[in-house]
C-alpha cells in the first residue's frame, strides 16, 4: 500500500468512527472519546493532540484534524472565527513562525487535497465535528488557511443536489450552512451550561431534553446569540415559551395564559405547565449570564398581547 493510499484509508476510518459516535452520542463529542480514537489495522489513531493542528503518526504528511479552542468558561465569548465576504473559514497558524512544522502541515493539506475533520470547541472538552474541511488558499501574510466544508457525500462521488453541484460553489453553500450551525450549536453549549444543565422552569436535567431558547428572536436585530439573551428550557416549556403559551415576566416570575390556566386536560397540563404559575425561573449564578430584564420586558409583554 502507498502513501496515498494509506492516507485515504485513514481518513476514511476516522469519518466512520465520528458518523457512529455522533450516532450514538449526538452532535458533540467530547475530549475523551476523541483522544481515544479507533484502530486501523490494530493501531490506535486519536483524533487529537494538545495542539489544535494533529497528524496522528500513522499518517504520512498532512493533517488529520484541525482544532479551535473551547470559548472562555468565565467570558462566554462567542467563538471569533474569521468569515469572510465568500463564506469560508480562516484557520491560524501555529505560532509566530510560518515555517513551524504544524504550519508546513497545513499546507500540505492544500496542496495535496485531502478531507480534514474540524473540531469546533463549544466548551472545556467538547467539540462539534464537522469533515470533510478542505484548505484551500494559504497565506503567510496574514498567518492562516482559508477552510471550506464539503458535503460528506461528495467523498464517495454522490453529493446531494444543492443548489449549485460545481465543487467550488457546492463548498461554499455547505460551509455557509456549517457556519450557522456552529453558532447555533455554541449558542446552545453556552446556555445549557450556565444554567447548570438543566431547565430553568421545571429543573429538568436531562442535556438531550434541553434548549436553547432566544429571548429576543436570532432574526431580530436586538436577538444577538449571547447568554444574556438565552434561557435553558426543556422541548415542552422552550415550546410554550414560544407559542405564548407561557411568559416569564422581567422579575424571572412565570405567568401562564389566561386560557390555560383555566382547561382541566390531566396532569401533564397541571403538573406541566399550570403548576409553575406564579413560581421564579432558576438563572445562572453570574450576573452577568442572567437573563436581561429589559429583553424580558420586551418578550413578556408579545405574551400580554397574546393572553388577552
Amino acid at each position: 500500500m502507498n502513501d496515498r493510499e494509506l492516507d485515504a484509508q485513514v481518513r476514511t476510518a476516522a469519518f466512520n468512527f465520528l458518523a457512529e459516535q455522533t450516532q450514538l452520542h449526538g452532535d458533540i463529542l467530547t475530549w475523551e472519546i476523541l483522544s481515544k480514537g479507533f484502530l486501523f489495522k490494530g493501531q490506535k489513531v486519536s483524533l487529537v493532540s494538545v495542539n489544535g493542528i494533529f497528524k496522528p503518526a500513522i499518517l504520512p504528511l498532512a493533517p488529520l484534524s484541525l482544532r479551535t479552542a473551547a470559548p472562555d468558561g468565565n467570558n462566554y465569548r462567542l467563538y471569533n472565527d474569521e468569515i469572510g465576504a465568500d463564506g469560508q473559514i480562516k484557520y491560524r497558524y501555529r505560532g509566530d513562525n510560518p515555517d513551524l512544522g504544524d504550519n508546513v502541515r497545513l499546507r500540505a493539506a492544500l496542496h495535496e487535497n485531502v478531507p480534514l475533520v474540524y473540531l469546533f470547541g463549544v466548551s472545556t472538552g467538547r467539540y462539534k465535528p464537522v469533515w470533510p474541511a478542505y484548505v484551500v488558499a494559504d497565506s503567510k501574510v496574514e498567518m492562516a488557511v482559508t477552510l471550506a466544508m464539503d458535503d460528506p457525500t461528495a467523498l464517495i462521488g454522490k453529493a446531494k443536489d444543492h443548489e449549485y453541484s460545481e465543487e467550488a460553489p457546492r463548498r461554499r453553500y455547505v460551509t455557509t450552512l456549517v457556519q450557522r450551525r456552529l453558532h447555533q450549536q455554541l449558542f446552545r453549549e453556552q446556555v445549557i451550561r450556565a444554567y447548570r444543565v438543566q431547565c430553568a422552569i421545571c429543573r429538568l436535567q436531562h442535556d438531550e431534553l434541553l434548549e436553547a431558547a432566544h429571548i429576543i428572536p436570532d432574526s431580530d436585530p436586538e436577538g444577538a446569540a449571547t447568554v444574556s439573551n438565552g434561557i435553558s428550557l426543556c422541548s415542552i416549556h422552550h415550546t410554550a415559551y414560544d407559542r405564548n403559551i407561557l411568559g416569564i415576566r422581567p422579575d424571572c416570575v412565570v405567568q401562564v395564559r389566561k386560557d390555560v390556566l383555566s382547561e382541566s386536560d390531566g396532569p401533564m397540563l397541571k403538573y406541566g405547565l399550570q403548576g409553575f404559575q406564579d413560581q421564579r425561573i432558576s438563572v445562572p449564578r453570574q450576573e452577568m449570564l442572567k437573563p436581561n430584564p429589559a429583553f424580558l420586558g420586551r418578550r413578556f409583554s408579545a405574551f400580554l398581547s397574546a393572553d388577552r
